[in-house]
């Protein structure tokens, strides 16, 4: 027998206060769920959870009736994937509004389906201006227009509701994407009023589930557009025409075999539904916020300023000023290894400049504010 190699023993894996942009902190009662008995992924018993996933995936959307709402196997930027490549046909149009990392990916996604991409930036930390947008909407006809709803890279929340408006004043309105990676499950998403097409989002923020699975939906709209395509869905992986006669029973009632689905990890989905639905979704959203306001409130007692102007802030992702001097990797490296605390590092051009503090989900406690504020102020006067 050969030798084993890197056999870390998991038992003794350390407890780390989940503070960063993602994952989250796991509640008791998902990793549970996790470790349940493995079903068959067409077992009657394991399909019943797959309705109640469904539903409730609706449920927290606020998807219009007729929608399709399933999780794809795979984390938040499957979604991203799967979202472009079952919606953009070559030559498409294409708008992508970017304040950040997640915008440029758009970007990066939709060139790569050879769809003709248009951007609008706007400046890191600052919000997408519906102002600029109305002047670019007037000057293209356009077939999609995405943004990020909560940019994880900034902290900024995107007036999304603002941009739906404009697109109902063009004399087509194109489908409307948005990424809710980072909101879905912590602050209002309603892609009923805002009239969007096609979001996807991640276990691994508000929902605090492990990564692994992305939530996704697609309007009634979107799903015509789909079936009306001239092309093949160019990913065979996430191809939705194929996904749907899996997640949902066809006229005879038979579910059509597609991929392995990752059983344990949609018992931890529907488990993590279910406690967004028990606690109601304006108590969970209320949460959030008093979190995000407990840690503001902290932080200038401490002498450290926010990134994000308070009326763009998200509650769940707080983008810190890193204070002239402070060496910002020595204080995270601080926070892991004497508080077993772990937040984030600001990305692309506020590298160095910023900490991103995470109140996502289960994380979003008033004991865990009060944690990490002791252990920053006490790691930057080390540092």
């Amino acid at each position: 027998m050969g030798e084993v190699i890197g056999m870390t023993d998991l038992d003794t894996l350390p407890e780390i206060l989940l503070m960063g942009p993602g994952p989250s902190a796991v509640p008791p009662q998902i990793y549970h769920a996790l470790s349940r008995p493995t079903l068959g992924h067409l077992d009657p018993v394991f399909l019943t959870i797959m309705d109640e996933i469904k539903e409730n995936l609706g449920t927290i959307y606020k998807a219009p009736a007729g929608s399709l709402t399933i999780p794809l196997s795979g984390t938040g930027s499957s979604g991203m994937e799967a979202a472009f490549a079952n919606l953009v046909e070559p030559g498409d149009k294409v708008l992508v509004l970017i304040n950040g990392v997640f915008g440029m990916r758009m970007q990066d996604v939709a060139t790569r389906l050879r769809a003709e991409v248009d951007t609008l930036e706007f400046e890191w930390g600052t919000p997408v201006i519906p102002a600029e947008v109305k002047k670019k909407l007037a000057n293209s006809n356009y077939d999609i227009v995405a943004v990020v709803h909560a940019e994880t890279s900034t902290g900024v929340a995107n007036p999304v509701a603002e941009i739906s408006a404009l697109l109902d004043e063009l004399p087509e309105r194109p489908l409307y994407l948005v990424d809710c990676v980072t909101s879905f499950g912590g602050m209002e998403v309603d892609l009923k009023k805002w009239q969007v097409d096609a979001a996807y989002s991640g276990t691994q923020k508000c929902l605090s589930c492990p990564p692994g699975l992305s939530p996704f939906a697609l309007s009634p709209k979107a799903v015509q557009r789909l079936k009306n395509r001239k092309t093949k869905v160019p990913n065979w992986y996430l191809d939705v025409t194929m996904l749907v006669n899996y997640w949902e029973a066809g006229g005879g009632g038979a579910r059509v075999y597609h991929h392995t689905a990752p059983i344990n990890m949609l018992y931890g989905l529907h488990t993590a539904l279910r406690l967004v639905l028990e606690e109601g979704l304006e108590k969970t959203f209320a949460r959030h916020r008093e979190a995000h306001s407990q840690l503001v409130s902290g932080l200038a007692g401490i002498g450290l300023e926010m990134f994000v102007d308070e009326s763009c802030r998200l509650p769940m992702l707080n983008s810190v000023k890193v204070p002239d001097g402070v060496d910002e990797a020595k204080v995270r490296k601080s926070l892991r290894e004497e508080f077993q605390i772990e937040i984030g590092p600001g990305l692309g051009p506020l590298a160095g400049k910023i900490w991103r503090i995470g109140l996502m989900g289960y994380t979003a406690r008033p004991e865990n504010v009060e944690r990490v504020l002791s252990a920053l102020q006490k790691s930057i006067e080390k540092a």
